[in-house]
């Protein structure tokens, strides 16, 4: 029997293929819909990942890892680090733009902190994909709701990084991201952790997911629609309360 994890990182990879194929634009405006997408986001970050993490601080307080017994609050500060991981890579590649700007090294400069963006996602998308295992022991509406707030997520990530490297990300990016998320969900199937590494992965992953929704998923003053947004929030939110 297939696993629900492999279906799902399936159905994700789609998105990430194909989803801007869609003429989701011409039927929604870009900033209704980009503000939607932003207000399920917040919801799923307050309302799920927020006590996820709770839940996988009682994980590792009766952890065996040497280094995770001498901390308090381990979750919270594996997910800090995932934060300020990928907010240094985004400086990082802002620098680089900067200096392209600057310079007009268009071609190199470019290509680098395209690479740079890519390659950060692709292991979030690794990790995704692996722990995506785990919702083999949830129902199929829980399978349903996680997809929907994550592949909106995703295709909020797609137009951000499709707005700033269109070509080469049409060409090269997504396909890369498709394979990374796969391959997690590959490796899933094969390779087994036991709860407190998984704990520890799932809480480094939640630091990046926490700041690339409050960085490229909330919509600015001038381009947001708070109904919209308000909807997002509202609806998403009831879904989650009733399961």
């Amino acid at each position: 029997m297939v696993s629900p994890g492999l279906i799902l990182a399936i159905a994700l990879a789609l998105v990430h293929g194909f989803a801007a194929r869609l003429p989701i634009f011409s039927i929604i405006p870009r900033f209704r819909w980009t503000s939607f997408a932003g207000g399920v986001s917040l919801s799923y970050v307050f309302l799920e990942i927020f006590p996820e993490l709770s839940h996988t601080q009682e994980e590792l307080q009766h952890s065996e890892i040497l280094l995770v017994q001498y901390l308090e609050n381990h979750v919270y500060i594996l997910a800090l680090m995932g934060l300020l991981v990928f907010y240094g890579l985004n400086l990082l590649t802002h620098r680089a733009k900067s200096l392209r700007q600057e310079n007009s090294e268009i071609t190199h400069d470019e290509s680098t902190s395209f690479w740079i963006h890519i390659i950060a996602f692709g292991i979030l998308n690794v990790i995704s994909g692996y722990l995506l295992q785990d919702l083999s022991e949830h129902t199929l509406i829980d399978c349903l709701l996680f997809f929907m707030a994550v592949a909106l997520h995703f295709f909020i990530i797609d137009e951000n990084l499709r707005e700033h490297h269109q070509s080469l990300y049409d060409k090269k990016g997504r396909w890369f991201l498709v394979g990374a998320i796969v391959l997690g969900a590959v490796i899933g199937q094969a390779v087994h952790l036991n709860e407190a590494a998984i704990a520890i992965i799932w809480s480094f992953l939640t630091g990046s997911i926490i700041l690339n929704v409050l960085k490229r998923e909330l919509p600015d003053e001038k381009d947001t629609c708070f109904k919209s947004f308000l909807a997002g929030v509202v609806l998403f939110s009831i879904l989650l309360l009733l399961m």
